[in-house]
């Protein structure tokens, strides 16, 4: 069974980052856009990293505009937006597809039993979150409604 530390991801600057880095980490993945009702998770989503990023937890974006055209921009115009107006500071990767045909390889890990041993999942909106133990392994998914902050999330984290 593939874990997350078997992929690699692209991030906004077009730098390569190897997953297997994540070792040791809880890590919180989510698919964003800029220009969604749930935007403002962006900065529900900085507290979360300012308050427990470093070596134990991390936090992975994902662009994507799959959802309502919602993330429209290119890389250089989403990592402008984040920094501007939310302060993200944690990784941000290149734009992706999280479901159809074109869905990006951790995606698929993330949305298919066959590949996570846990679940089939199906991302339905923007800022579907899916938490990630210290191993590389899925744990659960989170709806995109539930705030970055709930209990359900800090929980996890303090585990």
């Amino acid at each position: 069974m593939k874990t997350l530390h078997d992929f690699s991801a692209t991030t906004l600057d077009g730098k390569t980052m190897d997953l297997s880095s994540l070792q040791g980490k809880k890590v919180l993945i989510v698919n964003t856009a800029s220009e969604c009702g749930l935007t403002p998770q962006y900065e529900q989503l900085q507290e979360l990293y300012n308050e427990h990023g470093g070596d134990q937890f991390e936090i992975i974006g994902f662009p994507s505009n799959d959802f309502g055209a919602q993330e429209p921009g290119t890389d250089d115009q989403i990592a402008a937006f984040c920094q501007k107006n939310y302060g993200v500071s944690f990784p941000m990767m290149s734009k992706v597809h999280v479901k159809g045909e074109e869905q990006c390889e951790i995606y698929r890990w993330l949305t298919s039993k066959s590949e996570n041993g846990v679940g089939d999942f199906e991302v339905q909106w923007n800022f579907h979150k899916f938490l990630v133990d210290e191993n590389g392994a899925l744990v659960k998914e989170v709806l995109p409604q539930t705030l970055p902050i709930d209990e359900e999330i800090l929980s996890w984290i303090a585990k």
